[in-house]
């Protein structure tokens, strides 16, 4: 799923191909994608738009008349900038925004169609929208901490909780809790005010490095592959590989369709977090620290 700094970066792209230029023309290919009907998607033809932004993980285009379309990307739902009037792919397509300059197209891989576009009159409509969570990169670090200590999880759910914080995902959660060398399992009310200024610290950095990082690898072009994963992270996507910092492998806790990364030594003190599928299989035979495994 594009998590703040994805957003952003098509935040980035779209500012200098869309902001200021008139929508002509809006086509909906997917029924799944169109969420809403009064206003009708064909209000904002003719429209300009007058700014972009970002609610979370959507992404937020003000148009003129105080309409504006709300997109959430999902997990598997991804911007493509093609020439004037393309077509829709397919299979994959789900919209195409046409402008002068060319054609947003709405992608959406696989068969669980999830994206959403919403078309709302008011910025109140575009607030009801907000789940609640405080902005990371514009929180302090007392903010960050009554947000961190609302409720009890552990810590890699309450950073992905929208309710607490706003745009943070899976892949740059693991980010961020391998550069605060904090446990995933951690409960996050349990954290002292160390702990949690360092997390405070490391959010802000990992966003904002990621941030900077994709709009400078992406340069003038649009962004072709927004994805969880990239070569340069320390442990999300890096099981079994060395982590940078200490050079232990980097292991994973499996869940339903997700998946956790961390690393022993940096985090856990080298203790093996238990896998909720593998280590109930294996038993006695799970490795509880990195000498064993």
């Amino acid at each position: 799923m594009p998590e703040l700094p994805d957003v952003e970066l098509y935040l980035h792209a779209l500012r200098s191909r869309v902001l200021g230029e008139v929508l002509t023309k809006a086509r909906i290919a997917g029924i799944s994608l169109l969420k809403t009907y009064d206003p009708p998607i064909s209000v904002v033809e003719g429209m300009r738009v007058t700014d972009l932004g970002r609610v979370g993980k959507r992404l937020v285009f003000t148009m003129e008349d105080e309409v504006f379309l709300v997109l959430h990307l999902m997990v598997a739902g991804r911007l493509q900038w093609r020439e004037p009037g393309a077509k829709v792919p397919g299979k994959v397509g789900l919209a195409a925004l046409d402008f002068a300059a060319g054609t947003l197209v709405i992608t959406e891989a696989g068969t669980k169609k999830r994206a959403s576009l919403h078309v709302v009159r008011g910025p109140d409509a575009v607030a009801a929208m907000d789940r609640g969570g405080i902005e990371p990169l514009e929180s302090s670090v007392d903010e960050f901490t009554a947000a961190l200590r609302r409720e009890r999880h552990t810590l890699k759910r309450t950073l992905t909780d929208p309710r607490l914080f706003s745009g943070i995902g899976g892949s740059y959660a693991d980010e961020i809790m391998h550069r605060a060398r904090l446990s995933p399992l951690v409960m996050s009310d349990k954290l002292d005010d160390a702990q949690a200024a360092a997390l405070h610290a490391a959010t802000r950095e990992v966003l904002r490095e990621w941030t900077d990082l994709l709009i400078a690898k992406a340069g003038d072009d649009f962004p072709k592959k927004v994805t969880a994963f990239h070569d340069e992270m320390a442990v999300h996507g890096k099981h079994g590989q060395p982590c940078p910092v200490c050079g232990a492998p980097v292991q994973r806790i499996r869940y339903a369709s997700n998946e956790t990364n961390y690393c022993p030594g940096c985090q856990t003190g080298g203790k093996i977090l238990a896998d909720r599928a593998l280590s109930r299989l294996l038993k006695d035979d799970w490795p509880k620290n990195l000498d064993e495994l």
